[in-house]
């Protein structure tokens, strides 16, 4: 029997694998992070700003662009105009929604939602209202208040 190798490859299919599994890594740290998130995000309410801590679309809202005239808690079953419809740019798992949402009634949103019930609704002055599934709703919007002030 007579044997004869196969020609070597060039380096182009590795660097081609090597792009792929950059690619999948990359994704399954997003995904690892997301649900790491999910379970620990956070708002802290500071001296002048709100802080949404957690995944990717957390930020800073300072104070003067909080409308607290319109701020309140509800039910998103209840109030279904202010309930989420669309997600423009964001995470949306079951049990978990946090990014931009588009509202039924045509406002956008930043949420941070892990429930539909006693969702705290802050509205601002730079075109966006906030929904927050806050653990302590009522006592979140009386430290607001009073850190307003």
């Amino acid at each position: 029997m007579d044997v004869f190798a196969i020609a070597p490859a060039s380096s182009k299919p590795l660097w081609f694998i090597a792009v792929i599994c950059v690619i999948l890594g990359s994704v399954l740290m997003a995904m690892a992070y997301t649900a790491y998130s999910s379970r620990n995000s956070r708002v802290e309410i500071d001296t002048d700003r709100i802080r949404l801590v957690g995944d990717f679309w957390g930020r800073e809202i300072p104070f003067e662009l909080i409308d607290m005239s319109g701020a309140r808690v509800l039910n998103l079953d209840r109030k279904a105009d202010l309930a989420p419809r669309h997600r423009t740019f964001g995470t949306g798992l079951p049990g978990y929604a946090s990014g931009w949402f588009k509202l039924r009634n045509g406002e956008k949103a930043l949420a941070y939602l892990s429930r539909w019930t006693d969702i705290v609704y802050v509205p601002t002055t730079d075109g966006y209202s906030l929904l927050l599934s806050v653990e302590h709703p009522h006592s979140f919007l009386d430290t607001l208040q009073r850190r307003m002030r």
